[in-house]
């Protein structure tokens, strides 16, 4: 357990805010973070583990066409995801992630460590994007920190 996700669980608490989590290539260790937390029951809502684009659009309301234009790793994937998590586990905020973590499935275009995160909170929607390096294990560690640092800012407004 690091500080971070703590940090977030108690700004939370603080705010009184339910976050919920959509997560592609970190597989649920955004959300494993916050529940190594003791009391993250008190904040956290629930989590959408969403490798497949099936998935994405049934469960989060990813468009198909957004898929099919820009891909499952794009910016626009990765704002429908935290938005779609937000607005179906009826959350405050809500954190997603999408990428290639490797060693596999890169190209030119779109490189392994390639991760698009966002964060949805009030109607507004940050994404960011990373290349993070290593192989699939760091990739996916990467990403989880920087996610729960996006809440954390997100949520200090």
């Amino acid at each position: 357990m690091s500080a971070v996700e703590e940090r977030v669980v108690e700004l939370l608490r603080k705010k009184n805010w339910m976050i919920a989590t959509a997560e592609s290539c970190t597989g649920g260790l955004i959300g494993a973070a916050l529940v190594n937390v003791p009391g993250a029951s008190s904040v956290y809502s629930e989590g959408f583990i969403t490798y497949s684009d099936q998935a994405k659009r049934e469960l989060l309301g990813v468009k198909e066409e957004t898929l099919a234009h820009f891909t499952a790793v794009s910016a626009e994937t990765a704002r429908e995801m935290a938005e779609g998590a937000v607005a179906r586990a009826h959350a405050q905020i809500a954190v997603a992630s999408t990428g290639i973590a490797g060693p596999d499935g890169g190209s030119p275009e779109q490189p392994v460590g390639l991760v698009y995160l966002a964060c949805s909170q009030g109607g507004q929607t940050h994404v960011e994007k990373h290349i993070f390096q290593g192989d699939r294990a760091a990739v996916r560690h990467q990403a989880t920190a920087r996610a729960l640092e996006m809440v954390l800012l997100e949520a200090n407004g």
